[in-house]
């Protein structure tokens, strides 16, 4: 049924989209293609099954707990790694090879503390429950990820259009340089920027976590060439390109199980993303303009 499948898609693109989102506000702040991105949001998938197995929290709780967990690694990461090679002014290609080594030291950390076995998070987390509307079948689970993703994503949005912070963060996206002299606290942002976008992915993380049902190690890498490609898709950098690329993408790996085949999942989206972008090669909302020093 057609809108099933819709329905279907609609929840795991909301995922992709979230996740997307903070991975193009790294680079849209930063200026820096965060390749840890992913294993930091399978960290905060771990976080958050921790959290309920020894912590016993509900799962909101589990949910805070991974965004707090997940936005406290994307902040060591930016201080230990980002900022020793900003203040060197380090070429771009430099800060993109050093994540791609704490990715790999955060995915054998966690496969040497909990194994290669997939994880599953208790029985009972998330109500058993089915709404039916006009024919449709919408699970609890389903719903919660499809609202928690756009309430966080029009958060973010709010953020960056109507606050002053967001004015600050959109200077700096601009230019650093003309920001700090505007009096911005641009190392400050820095951080924060790290914060919330990690915060973001460990939430991408738990939410495919539950719908799965199983937590691996590598689970960040094929979410982390997905994020890639979304963002891509969409105009790296530019939020809108995110919500839209990540919606876009989870539509099209979901029809493309239906009327195709599952073993011409990835084929199928990754090959409409190739035609998108041969088509539009700066993404849907991207520009030419560099950015500026």
């Amino acid at each position: 049924m057609l809108e099933q499948q819709l329905v279907n898609a609609l929840s795991l693109g909301s995922v992709y989209a979230l996740f997307a989102l903070g991975f193009t506000l790294i680079f849209g702040v930063l200026g820096v293609i965060n390749l840890s991105h992913g294993a930091v949001y399978m960290v905060g998938a771990y976080a958050a099954e921790q959290a309920v197995a020894h912590l016993a929290l509900p799962l909101w709780g589990a949910l805070l707990f991974a965004f707090g967990f997940s936005g406290f690694m994307g902040l060591l990461i930016d201080v230990l790694v980002l900022r020793p090679l900003r203040a060197r002014n380090a070429p771009h290609l430099i800060p993109m090879i050093a994540t791609i080594g704490v990715g790999i030291i955060l995915t054998n950390g966690i496969q040497g503390i909990f194994g290669a076995e997939n994880l599953r998070f208790p029985l009972g987390l998330v109500p058993d429950t089915t709404l039916s509307l006009g024919g449709l079948s919408l699970t609890a689970l389903e719903l919660g990820i499809i609202l928690l993703s756009f309430v966080l994503m029009a958060l973010l949005l709010l953020a960056l259009k109507k606050t002053q912070l967001g004015r600050a963060l959109r200077a700096i996206a601009e230019s650093p340089k003309a920001a700090y002299l505007l009096g911005i606290n641009v190392e400050g942002l820095f951080y924060l920027t790290s914060f919330v976008a990690a915060g973001l992915g460990g939430v991408a993380g738990v939410l495919i976590g539950l719908s799965s049902n199983a937590l691996y190690p590598l689970m960040g890498k094929s979410m982390l060439e997905k994020g890639i490609a979304v963002i891509i898709l969409g105009g790296m950098g530019d939020i809108r390109g995110a919500l839209i690329g990540g919606l876009f993408l989870g539509f099209a790996e979901v029809l493309s199980v239906a009327y195709i085949g599952s073993s011409m999942r990835d084929a199928v989206a990754f090959g409409l993303l190739f035609l998108i972008l041969l088509v539009r090669p700066k993404g849907l909302f991207g520009t030419l303009l560099e950015r500026k020093v």
